[in-house]
């Protein structure tokens, strides 16, 4: 059971992947340019918050 669980999550998150450059192409490429702008520190600490965001999510589920 416990690999089919890692097995959904992953997969449910390379559908949410996939959505915003399949919906809106030049969006995303604008978007990833923007990224690509910030210093390092900076992706470094939004990473960290979406990161401590999914962990709080699942406790909450669970």
């Amino acid at each position: 059971m416990m690999w089919q669980d890692i097995f959904s999550a992953i997969a449910l998150m390379l559908v949410f992947e996939g959505i915003m450059p399949f919906i809106s192409p030049i969006s995303y490429k604008k978007t990833m340019t923007e990224i690509l702008r910030q210093k390092n520190s900076t992706i470094r600490s939004l990473g960290f918050f979406i990161m401590l965001a999914g962990v709080i999510l699942l406790m909450l589920v669970k």
